[in-house]
């Protein structure tokens, strides 16, 4: 009966149960959506939290493992080996051992009867078996009785000393192309060198104009007709401005015509302006006036030729021969390289005042990157004297080596000298060599300086070069013109030398065989021929020297 009332009279009450029983697989899939979606939401805020690094405490606890690894992915890495200047902590560790290991050397050598400081500079450098070159200028240069004048060339020359005396040697082979008659150059004033020298305080006129009388006509000024014409005004004389390494043949077709117009010309700024390779005789005529023409005044001589004997005296431990070191770490050169030290914070503000000072905006140009890292690396920073001494008594110089250091004002020299006075403690420079009386002339004019350094350098036994510039590349020349084409130099490697001085750790005997790699390498590149794109200052072989038989 139940069913049949069921059937018959409860069909509400079951229509409603069917609807709920209908409903309710549908309500089940709704909240495993909700489920499904709230599950979605708590991965994509974790991802969030994750990957951008925000969230609070107790979600940082959760990820903690994931968001610690992940910053150890993203720690910076350590700087590429040589980056970074490590050179005092170097010396911090290995001070000890040099200072034994000098000791034990000497010690050695009283046993012996062949000194161990005599393999270093008691045995000549100059030998070279087979290849002995002499100067032969005169061989290589044309002579016929100069033809009437063209005219008046006059240059300006700018830089330091040797950049100055490159631009003369260029004049007057100009000069000789354009068969005119050279005004003794007059000099730049630079704001780096801050020298306001003229051509006599340096070098002898004299001696200039006569030497080369019978190649170049050289007069001291124009003639008073001709400064009439311009109205006694040298800027009103037209400015030739020629190209950096213009040939010759430039000069006669573009110049030489103004020339025999105006009967005067003058280029300025005139460094670097004619071609390294020229036809031989006008090499051979670089030559004849860089080292026979150019000599330097007198006060410059006569000090200079005593502060080399005084050197010579010094030197006895070692048969009077020394080392000379070019060291190029004024404050101009630290600045300019852009190089960093262990100066830090003070240094990064007295580098920049610096820049500023002679470089105005210069280094702060749009696009212009600065990488004192990639610098180091690269080589381009100059060495510390610490380097240079650590460099030196790794190749074998011991404490008894006289030491001659060239340079101009040493950027923070209390500090960065000790270490090499430490190392070799009979060192000398311009101001221990000469008196302050002497010295006094030349205070203010950095290329009179210089020109003592030159000097003092030139007939040393071994010469240092520490970075680029025309000072070394022309002392290398001058020494091997004057020493049958190989004189010793050292110049290292500098991207394998910052290497050595990257690890605190290093031992030193480990050291000492870099820097016996190092001095190996530099030896192997000692006689060395000019190519194509090589300048006839660095290089005067074989333009103008000639194998064994050569004569000037």
């Amino acid at each position: 009966m139940s069913v049949a009332l069921y059937a018959r009279g409860g069909g509400g009450g079951g229509a409603k149960a069917a609807a709920a029983a209908a409903r309710r697989p549908v309500r089940g899939r709704r909240r495993a959506a909700v489920v499904l979606l709230l599950a979605l939401a708590y991965v994509a805020g974790l991802l969030v939290f994750v990957l951008g690094g925000g969230g609070g405490r107790s979600e940082a606890g959760r990820a903690g493992v994931t968001v610690a690894s992940l910053r150890r992915r993203r720690a910076p890495s350590p700087p590429p080996p040589g980056s970074v200047y490590r050179s005092h902590l170097v010396f911090e560790r290995l001070w000890p051992d040099i200072r034994d290991d000098a000791s034990s050397a000497s010690a050695a050598a009283s046993l012996s009867s062949t000194s161990w400081r005599r393999s270093m500079l008691m045995t000549s450098h100059y030998q070279n078996p087979g290849e002995l070159w002499m100067p032969c200028i005169n061989r290589r240069l044309i002579r016929s009785e100069l033809p009437p004048s063209n005219g008046y060339l006059m240059i300006e020359a700018n830089g330091g000393l040797n950049q100055q005396r490159l631009s003369i040697c260029d004049a007057v082979a100009v000069a000789s192309v354009l068969n005119a008659t050279l005004v003794i150059p007059a000099f730049h004033f630079n704001s780096v060198w801050r020298d306001h020298s003229k051509f006599g305080d340096i070098f002898d006129e004299d001696h200039f104009i006569e030497i080369l009388k019978e190649h170049v006509r050289v007069v001291k000024e124009l003639p008073a007709d001709v400064m009439v014409r311009f109205n006694h005004n040298i800027s009103s004389i037209p400015n030739m401005r020629t190209k950096a390494y213009s040939s010759p043949n430039h000069y006669v077709q573009k110049v030489l015509p103004k020339l025999l117009e105006l009967g005067v010309v003058r280029i300025a700024p005139f460094s670097n302006r004619l071609a390294q390779s020229v036809p031989s005789n006008l090499q051979a005529l670089r030559c004849f006036v860089n080292y026979q023409a150019l000599r330097f005044s007198e006060p410059i001589r006569v000090l200079a030729e005593d502060m080399v004997e005084r050197m010579v005296k010094r030197s006895t431990l070692t048969g009077g021969k020394y080392v000379s070191v070019h060291l190029r770490f004024e404050e101009d050169m630290v600045a300019f390289s852009c190089c960093t030290y262990d100066g830090g914070l003070k240094e990064k503000i007295e580098m920049e005042n610096a820049r500023e000072r002679s470089w105005r905006g210069k280094f702060h140009r749009h696009g212009r990157v600065i990488n004192p890292d990639a610098n180091r690396r690269d080589g381009k920073c100059p060495l510390t004297p610490l380097e240079v001494g650590m460099m030196l008594r790794g190749m074998g110089f011991d404490n008894t080596t006289s030491l001659y250091v060239a340079s101009g004002k040493i950027y923070n020299a209390e500090k960065y000298m000790a270490p090499l006075r430490q190392m070799f403690p009979l060192l000398a420079t311009k101001d221990t060599l000469a008196l302050p009386e002497e010295l006094a002339k030349f205070e203010g004019h950095s290329s009179r300086l210089a020109a003592l350094d030159y000097t003092v350098c030139l007939p040393s036994e071994v010469f240092v070069t520490t970075q680029g510039g025309n000072f070394p590349h022309f002392l290398m020349g001058h020494r091997r013109y004057l020493f049958g084409g190989n004189a010793k130099t050292i110049k290292p490697d500098k991207r394998k030398l910052v290497l050595s001085f990257d690890d605190p750790n290093i031992r030193w005997g480990r050291f000492k065989r870099h820097m016996q790699d190092i001095l190996h390498h530099s030896d192997m590149r000692g006689t060395a021929y000019r190519k194509p794109n090589d300048s006839i200052y660095t290089y005067p072989m074989p333009e103008c020297m000639c194998q064994q038989d050569g004569m000037i």
